[in-house]
């Protein structure tokens, strides 16, 4: 292969993937003020105590839109019902 086509190559793939990047980024760039939503929710009946992992993981399975799965992994991590489902409510917002 000569060099001036393995660096249009290269040059191709990296606009490629700076393209593809910059076309995922607002979508990534959603999801953690809708996983923030759910766990300030949370936080707010912790009275201002820092959420456990697996508070992150359920608001985030809440995100997803699984809210049944997102409630029962609250209350697991002693989370009220009503603040749970108050949480995973606002998630997928």
């Amino acid at each position: 292969m000569r060099a001036s086509t393995r660096i249009a190559s290269v040059l191709t793939g990296l606009t490629l993937a700076v393209g593809g990047v910059a076309f995922t980024a607002p979508a990534a760039g959603a999801a953690p003020a809708d996983v923030t939503a759910c766990i300030n929710q949370v936080e707010r009946e912790l009275h201002g105590g820092e959420a456990t992992d697996s508070v992150r993981m359920a608001c985030y399975v809440g995100l997803t839109g699984d809210q049944q799965h997102c409630v029962t992994g609250l209350t697991a991590g002693g989370v009220t019902n009503g603040t749970a489902v108050t949480a995973c409510r606002v998630a997928p917002e």
